[in-house]
Formats: C-alpha cells, sequence, structure tokens
C-alpha cells in the first residue's frame, strides 16, 4: 500500500489498513486542512495585492491632488485678452471676437480653436506672435463666449460658413493666414470646400495643427482594441445620454474633478511633465464646454470627410504639425494630408500630444513663424485642380522648423 505525499499521509495510511471508515474520514479531514491552507495562503496573497494597489492608487491620488493644489499656486496661464467683438453668424448666432493690434498691420492672423476648449487655447501664440501682424481670435459656436446653437447647426460644414463670416466682418481686406488645430483645421478645410476662390490670394497660409480630413471613427485614444470597440459601441448611447439627460451627467461630472485632471493630462498632452498650471487652464475650458454642445458635434466630427477639399490648398503655404503622441488625431492622419499636399510642410514633434499650441507652444510658434514668411514672400499662382500625385512621408521626410 502506497502512502499519500499529503501531510498526513502517514497517519492515514495505518489508520486505513485497520478501520476503512476512520481512513476515509481523516481523507477527507485531510483535503479541507489542505484546502483550508489554500484558500488562506490565497486570501493573504490576495489582501497583499490589494493593499499595494490600495497604496499605489492612494500615492498616484495623493500625486494629483498636490498637482492641482500646485496649479492653484502657481501663476496661472492668462487669457488672450484681445480687444472684443461680436460677430452674427449666417443663423443668427452671436461669435465672440478678440483682436489683437489695429487694423493697419499688412497680415493678418486668423486662429481657429478645436472641439471642447475656446480661444483662450491659443495664449501663448497671442503671447510670442504678436509682432507677425494682426491676430484675430473666435470662439467657435457653442464654446467659449459665443451663442448656443440649434443642433442642425452643429455641423463642420457651419463652423465653415461661421469663419467665413468673421473673415468677411473682421478681415474684409488683406492677406489673411488660417490658424486652426483640430476642430479648427476641419473648419478651415470645409471654407476650402465651400470657398475655393478665396485660397491662394486672400488667404496666404494656412497651418493645420493636430487635425484630420476624416476617419476619425477608427480613432483608437490610445486604448487597446478591445476597450476601443466598447467604447465606439458606447458613443452612440453616450451621445443620446448627454443631449437629453445632461444635468444628471453634469453632477456626476462635477464631482469627478480628479478623474478629470487625469483624463485632461492623458488625452491633451503627451507629457507628464506638463506644468500644472497648463492642465488646469485646459481642464477649466474642457469642463466649461456644456455636454449637450458635446453631444451635439460628436457625430459631426464623426463623419467628417473633408480630404478632398484639402486639394484646394496646393497652392497656399501650408503647415502641418502634429504631435507623434497625439491619441486624438494620430500622426497617420496628418501624414494622410501631407500626401494630399506634397508641398506642405509636414512638421512632427516628438511626445507632443494632442494640445500641442499648449503643450510644446516654442515650437509650433516657431513652425507658424516660418509659415508667415512663405506667405509673405510667396507669389500667388493659378492652382491646378488636379490633385497631384501623392508621394510618401517617411519619419525622415519631414520639413521641420528651424528656430
Amino acid at each position: 500500500m502506497s502512502a499519500s505525499l499529503e501531510p498526513d499521509g502517514a497517519l492515514r495510511t495505518a489508520a486505513a489498513g485497520r478501520l476503512p471508515g476512520i481512513g476515509r474520514s481523516l481523507g477527507r479531514a485531510g483535503r479541507a486542512v489542505a484546502r483550508t491552507r489554500a484558500a488562506r495562503t490565497a486570501g493573504i496573497a490576495g489582501l497583499v495585492t490589494a493593499v499595494v494597489i490600495g497604496t499605489a492608487a492612494e500615492r498616484r491620488l495623493a500625486r494629483i491632488r498636490s498637482e492641482r493644489v500646485g496649479a492653484s499656486n502657481e501663476e496661472p496661464v492668462a487669457p488672450v485678452g484681445g480687444h472684443p467683438t461680436t460677430v452674427i453668424a449666417s443663423d443668427g448666432v452671436p461669435l465672440h471676437v478678440e483682436i489683437v493690434d489695429d487694423s493697419s498691420a499688412p497680415l493678418t492672423l486668423v486662429f481657429v480653436h478645436g472641439f471642447c476648449v475656446s480661444l483662450d487655447c491659443w495664449t501663448f501664440q497671442r503671447r510670442d506672435l504678436a509682432d507677425c501682424g494682426r491676430l484675430v481670435f473666435y470662439d467657435q459656436r457653442t464654446h467659449g463666449a459665443s451663442g448656443p446653437s440649434e443642433l442642425e447647426g452643429c455641423t463642420i460644414e457651419q463652423l465653415g460658413d461661421d469663419l467665413y463670416r468673421v473673415l468677411t466682418e473682421v478681415v474684409p481686406t488683406g492677406p489673411v493666414v488660417l490658424i486652426g488645430h483640430s476642430m479648427g483645421g476641419m473648419t478651415i478645410l470645409a471654407l476650402a470646400d465651400a470657398h475655393p476662390g478665396l485660397f491662394g490670394d486672400r488667404v496666404a497660409g494656412v497651418a493645420l495643427l493636430s487635425t484630420s480630413a476624416g476617419s476619425l471613427a477608427t480613432v483608437t485614444f490610445g486604448l487597446p482594441a478591445t476597450a476601443t470597440v466598447a467604447l465606439r459601441a458606447c458613443l452612440p448611447g453616450l451621445a443620446v445620454g448627454m443631449r437629453y439627460a445632461p444635468s444628471l451627467l453634469e453632477r456626476g461630472r462635477s464631482h469627478g474633478s480628479d478623474i478629470a485632471w487625469v483624463l485632461t493630462r492623458r488625452i491633451g498632452f503627451g507629457s507628464t511633465s506638463v506644468g500644472p498650471p497648463v492642465v488646469a487652464f485646459l481642464e477649466k475650458m474642457v469642463a466649461a464646454t456644456p455636454l449637450r454642445v458635446i453631444a451635439a458635434f460628436l457625430p459631426a466630427l464623426i463623419a467628417h470627410d473633408k480630404l478632398v477639399a484639402a486639394a484646394v490648398l496646393v497652392a497656399t503655404p501650408t503647415l502641418i504639425l502634429v504631435g507623434d503622441a497625439d491619441v486624438m488625431t494620430p500622426v497617420e492622419h496628418s501624414r494622410t494630408l501631407a500626401d494630399a499636399l506634397p508641398e506642405a510642410d509636414l512638421v512632427v514633434i516628438p511626445g507632443a500630444g494632442h494640445t500641442v499650441v499648449m503643450e510644446r507652444p516654442d515650437e509650433v510658434n516657431a513652425a507658424l513663424r516660418t509659415l508667415v514668411q512663405r506667405a509673405t514672400t510667396h507669389q500667388p499662382q493659378s492652382r491646378n485642380p488636379v490633385v497631384p500625385a501623392p508621394r510618401d512621408h517617411g519619419p525622415d521626410d519631414i520639413s521641420v522648423w528651424k528656430p
């Protein structure tokens, strides 16, 4: 008779030889003890793991709160602070505009901001580029200090028409450089689609920063494939919920300040070294955008497709700029634009995220100065309506700014 290798095996073997009933009972008891020991060991291991994870999470939360407190103690980021005026859109929506410098400047730079922020996202460009000409900033409809819009007005095409109104009212003459970030770049493409005759003559230069000509439905937001699929599946229902039950979701949103801080830094920037005041400034702009506005524009952003319109810019000096850590409009989207515009300068900033205009303003401003120089020395030519054959923009085929 062979003995069991369990700790009580010798005792069970001897007893089983004399009294089978006792042997079976002892066997069951031995297995129960073994299970109890295993459960106790697993429980202790689980408890230790939970304590370690909980401690790490607590430390991370403490660090986040420390950064947020630090943001309030440091010098805050200043808003643009230009001379305010109002432009009325074609459907009656008032658009808030701020102008820096007088109308006598030979060149005007018009800045068009992106989704969920306001014209104040350009504060570092307003600070450093005032010597380039007259600067015009405006809040897109339903954003910042601009007025609300009906749902049917929350389209990229309408945003392009709003930009046309701003140009007509505020910059009626003289050369213009259009600078768009994210949804602002899409707005410029919508303007090109509707008013191609403006480009190469009135519009002397274009900057498309962290933007896309389409295919935003394929963006992964930097998440694993399974999480991205789940997120896309939830978006339609989320959009409906934000549109028809905003008060409930807004209340939940207001209590998630630590989460909002983490998401703002993760989605907005490519590095955790961004100063806390900058993160707080972006978080404040995003939080000021009502959920119903986010819900209203989501379908328009997902359906956006203006790659054909990009061909209008073929004769216009163009800058395409993106950070290679952008999870909202990844670098591939800028490369697609660059393929359609082989004469454009493609600038990829290593380590920068989506809000590159705030994260890496020195590099962005240097690239914009180069664009302004190109725009002021460029001789307009008759535009060829045929899209030129695309060329491959590899990682080493990039026009880089020179400070």
